[in-house]
């Protein structure tokens, strides 16, 4: 009886079956569809983005094969922040990126994480990253102000327990060995100390007319049927609209 060639993608689906689940109780798992030709960025950005691929990508080989994992004890994760107003693609880099590396993309949803009880939400993040050290999963902040966001002046008995929830999620991010993405709409939102933390800061621009253009034709998919009096060129010009609104549109 012959058997199949094994195949990268049945590697990779082997691997998921025996990492931990247990992330989808405060985070919900995103299956990536975009590729890097649905991404209408500047030149720039992409480029970016390649390097962080490429830094996950070859992540093993520096700290294992060559070594340096023996010289660091803290700081060995990859901590990336993606800023910029809504609908201009940050989401949709996560998934580009998780999908050309065949790994999980775990978004975590907030409301399941922030608690008003004292130390319920130190509890909630400590699952978190215990459970995505097993899970070889991106762990996908989206609207991170709302964890990430700057220390307040202490006035009350909430800002005190505020800013100690901040001071525990620096030390998660230090102790962390995986892949970390925060997204915002303002980078400048975001803790001076977490910043100082991030290998990288993409900033997601509005589009202009140029990629707003490819961003409408990018829509359609080749089998649509498409008049021949749509103007493209006029819709890209008169609506100032961003790629996620129009997608939603």
């Amino acid at each position: 009886m012959g058997h199949e060639e094994m195949t990268i993608e049945d590697l990779y689906d082997g691997c998921r079956a025996q990492s931990n689940q247990k992330l989808t109780a405060l985070a919900k798992r995103i299956k990536p569809k975009y590729r890097w030709d649905d991404l209408i960025l500047p030149k720039e950005k992409k480029e970016q983005l390649e390097e962080v691929k490429k830094y996950i990508k070859n992540k093993g080989v520096v700290y294992h094969d060559w070594g340096f994992d023996d010289k660091l004890s803290l700081g060995k994760g990859l901590n990336i922040l993606f800023s910029g107003t809504s609908g201009t693609g940050k989401t949709m880099a996560a998934e580009v990126i998780a999908l050309e590396l065949g790994l999980d993309l775990y978004k975590i949803d907030l409301s399941m994480v922030v608690s008003k009880y004292i130390g319920e939400t130190e509890k909630n993040l400590n699952r978190i990253f215990k459970e995505a050290e097993q899970s070889n999963a991106i762990l996908f902040f989206d609207e991170a102000d709302a964890l990430f966001g700057k220390r307040s002046e202490v006035r009350d008995s909430h800002d005190r327990y505020a800013n100690i929830e901040i001071s525990y999620l620096l030390q998660k991010i230090e102790e962390n060995e995986g892949i970390v993405i925060l997204a915002t709409n303002l980078s400048q939102n975001i803790d001076d100390a977490f910043l100082r933390r991030m290998h990288f800061n993409v900033e997601f621009p509005f589009p202009e007319e140029e990629y707003r253009y490819k961003i409408w034709r990018g829509l359609i998919p080749k089998e649509a049927p498409v008049s021949e009096d749509i103007e493209f060129e006029f819709l890209a010009k008169r609506f100032k609209l961003a790629g996620g609104i129009l997608r939603i549109s």
